[in-house]
C-alpha cells in the first residue's frame, strides 16, 4: 500500500490487508488462551486489546508528524511492514496448540496415540522444565475428555445445542451490547467534541487525539494488569456503569446544555476510559474462553462475524437516525442499551477467572 501507483492498487492493498487482519484477530486470541497458564491468561489475551490500542496511537502520532508532508500516507503504511515481518518470523518458533494437536486428532486427521505424545510434549514446554508430571497429565486428561462429550464428528450442528449453545449466547450478546453501545458513534463525535471544547485548529485536534490516545492505552494496560486479579465479571459490569452513564451525560450535552462543552470533554474520556476496561479486553477474552474446544473456532468466528457486522450497522444507521431523531435521542438509547447490557452480563456470564478451558465448559454445562 505504501508503494501504490494507483488507487485501485491501494483499495486491492487494504482488501489483502482486512482479509490478513480477519484471521489474525479470529486466531491470536484462541491460540493464546489456549496455550498460556489459567492464572495469567486473562492478562496474554487482553494484551491483544492492549496491542490495537498501542497501534492506534502509533497511528496518531504518525498523522499528526505526517501532517504537512506530501505523501505522508506513505510514510504511515511502510512502518507497519517491518513490524508484521518481526511478527511473521517469530511465529515460527511457536507451538502448535496441545488442544489443536489432540481436536487434530480425534477428527480423524492423525494418530491418536502420537498426538497424545505430541501434546504432551508441547504442555511440558509450556509449564516449563520444572512441571510436575501430574500436571501433564491432569491436563491432557481434561482436553480429552471435552472431546469426548459429542463423539468423534465434529458439525456446525454442535455450535447450536448443549454447552456451545448457551456460551455461544452469551458471546453474541457481549459482541452486540458491545457495538450497540455506541463505540464507532462516541469516536465519530470525538473530533465535534474536542473542537467545541476550544481545540478547533487540525493541529490541535490532532494533539488531542494523541491524548485520547495516551489515556486510551493506560487504561487498557490497567485493566490488563488487573483482569486476572478482579476478575471479568467486576471489569465489565463496573465499566459498562461508567460507560452507560457517560452517555446519559452526552445526551443530556447535546439537548440542554450545549454551551458546556468541558461537561462533554469529560463523558468523552469516561466514555473511553470505561470501554477499555470493560468491553475493549474483556469482549477479546471472553470468546477466546468460553466457548467448548470442539465448538470454538465456528462460535468463535460467527460472533466476530456478528461483531464486525453490528459495527457497520451503528456505523451507516447513526447518521441517518441522528437526522430523524437528533443526536441526543441516539445517545439516550445507547444508554438504555448499556443499561441493559449490565443486566445481561450480571445474569448471563459466569465468572471465569482462574479456572481452566474445560473447567469454564463445566460451567456452561450445568
Amino acid at each position: 500500500m505504501a508503494s501504490a501507483p494507483s488507487f485501485i492498487t491501494l483499495v486491492a492493498g487494504r482488501f489483502v490487508y482486512g482479509f490478513g487482519i480477519g484471521m489474525a484477530v479470529h486466531g491470536g486470541p484462541l491460540y493464546i488462551a489456549e496455550t498460556c497458564p489459567t492464572n495469567i491468561r486473562g492478562m496474554l489475551v487482553s494484551m491483544k486489546e492492549g496491542g490495537i490500542v498501542l497501534g492506534m496511537l502509533l497511528g496518531y502520532v504518525c498523522g499528526y508528524l505526517a501532517m504537512d508532508v506530501v505523501g505522508g500516507w506513505r510514510i504511515m503504511y511502510s512502518i507497519g511492514g517491518p513490524i508484521a515481518c518481526i511478527m511473521c518470523l517469530g511465529m515460527c518458533w511457536l507451538p502448535r496448540s496441545p488442544r489443536w494437536i489432540l481436536l487434530h486428532a480425534y477428527k480423524g486427521n492423525a494418530s491418536v496415540e502420537t498426538s497424545y505424545e505430541d501434546a504432551k510434549v508441547v504442555i511440558q514446554r509450556l509449564l516449563g522444565k520444572d512441571a510436575r508430571e501430574d500436571d501433564v497429565y491432569c491436563q491432557l486428561e481434561d482436553i480429552v475428555r471435552s472431546l469426548e462429550y459429542f463423539g468423534n464428528e465434529i458439525t456446525i450442528r454442535e455450535v447450536f445445542k448443549g454447552p456451545s449453545l448457551r456460551a455461544l449466547i452469551v458471546g453474541i450478546g457481549l459482541v452486540l451490547f458491545q457495538q450497540f453501545t455506541g463505540q464507532p458513534s462516541v469516536l465519530y463525535y470525538s473530533t465535534e467534541i474536542v473542537q467545541t471544547a476550544g481545540f478547533a485548529e487540525t493541529s490541535d485536534a490532532a494533539k488531542v487525539s494523541i491524548v485520547i490516545g495516551v489515556f486510551k492505552l493506560i487504561m487498557t494496560l490497567l485493566a490488563v494488569w488487573r483482569v486476572d486479579k478482579i476478575g471479568r465479571r467486576p471489569l465489565l459490569i463496573g465499566g459498562i456503569g461508567i460507560l452507560t452513564c457517560s452517555l446519559f451525560v452526552l445526551a443530556a450535552y447535546y439537548a440542554f446544555i450545549p454551551q458546556t462543552s468541558a461537561v462533554a470533554l469529560i463523558a468523552l474520556f469516561l466514555y473511553v476510559g470505561a470501554y477499555q476496561v470493560s468491553f475493549g479486553p474483556m469482549g477479546w477474552l471472553l470468546l477466546a474462553e468460553i466457548f467448548p474446544l470442539r465448538t470454538r473456532a465456528w462460535a468463535s468466528s460467527f460472533c466476530l462475524l456478528i461483531n464486525f457486522s453490528a459495527n457497520a450497522i451503528v456505523t451507516f444507521i447513526f447518521p441517518i437516525l441522528q437526522v430523524k431523531i437528533g443526536t441526543a435521542a441516539m445517545f439516550t438509547i445507547f444508554g438504555v442499551i448499556g443499561a441493559v447490557g449490565i443486566l445481561f452480563v450480571a445474569l448471563r456470564l459466569p465468572e471465569t477467572k482462574g479456572l481452566s478451558l474445560e473447567e469454564i465448559e463445566a460451567k456452561f454445562s450445568d
